[in-house]
């Protein structure tokens, strides 16, 4: 499979920053005085950081990419030494990633031998991590995550989203079935490991708004992505996206709500090329919800 992949040349990198606030995944840090991209996994391919880099050593190739490989990218990371490791290891956690991180974890226990680094000492700093911010207020805890986040946008930090069932009045409550963040299409990653194995309900903006009992009725036991085809821009790579969360992330099935209205029906387009650029196929329902909250019609497609 392709991907747009980031390439920073550390000859040209004078380790200014400039980019990292850019990288709305927070995948940037300067660590050691250069910026490393410390998760792979997280990297969108977009390039946002690309035009504020004034050195010109970011640039964007593209090639053929295996699906993330937690170990793989421990291999080539050990060698950019220990700080790189931590930050990568605490994204990881930061982001909800527990598989990867044990993976790279394990990673570095088979081979500690080979490493140049205390490991006991990295693996507490990052067990440790985080836990502070139990003891901070709500608003401090946003400025600690802020800058743990190497500067990337807090609003896009991928997490997952526990629930906890407690009788049927939870359901009376209005429970949110949300369970994993961000939603919104230019900020999902494939790679998340909350979309492996699931089955993805694409939704156009309106529809949460408009189909009453959204939650309980649509979104239950579904991982969400949410996109406008008319408002959005640069649509070209939700196709991708989709592609690679049917190849990658080997996704179940795809449930895709649309508005009754002519617009939203680019969604449902986007959804057909991707599979037709996809080797693997998977079922596909389409719901369309009309203007008053109805369903006019659900079938598979």
């Amino acid at each position: 499979m392709e991907r747009d992949i980031l390439k920073i040349d550390e000859e040209l990198c004078n380790g200014c920053g400039l980019c990292v606030p850019n990288c709305h995944e927070g995948a940037l840090q300067v660590i050691d005085g250069k910026v490393r991209l410390i998760s792979e996994l997280l990297c969108d391919g977009l390039g946002a950081c690309i035009g504020y880099c004034p050195e010109g050593a970011i640039t964007i190739e593209k090639r053929e990419a295996e699906p993330y490989n937690e170990v793989r990218v421990m291999e080539q990371m050990k060698s950019r030494g220990r700080n790189t490791i931590i930050a990568h290891l605490k994204h990881l956690k930061d982001h909800g990633e527990t598989v990867y991180l044990k993976e790279g974890v394990q990673y570095l226990k088979l081979n500690r031998k080979d490493l140049d680094f205390n490991l006991d000492d990295v693996l507490s700093e990052v067990h440790n991590h985080g836990k502070q911010d139990e003891h901070l207020t709500t608003s401090e805890n946003q400025n600690h995550h802020h800058v743990h986040n190497g500067g990337g946008c807090p609003g896009s930090r991928e997490r997952v989203i526990e629930r906890t069932y407690v009788g049927s009045h939870m359901q009376e409550k209005g429970q949110s079935e949300l369970r994993q963040w961000p939603v919104q299409m230019h900020l999902i990653n494939p790679n998340a490991s909350y979309f492996k194995g699931a089955d993805l309900l694409l939704a156009a903006d309106c529809v949460a708004y408009t189909a009453g009992g959204f939650h309980g009725r649509f979104l239950k036991g579904k991982s969400l992505a949410i996109a406008c085809p008319k408002l959005d821009h640069n649509t070209e790579i939700y196709v991708e996206k989709i592609k690679a969360l049917i190849e990658t992330a080997k996704i179940n099935t795809i449930t895709v709500m649309l508005m009754e209205v002519p617009c939203c029906t680019g969604l449902l387009q986007m959804v057909k090329a991707a599979s037709s650029k996809a080797e693997r196929k998977v079922p596909v329902k389409l719901i369309i919800i009309s203007i008053s909250g109805e369903v006019l019609k659900e079938e598979w497609v």
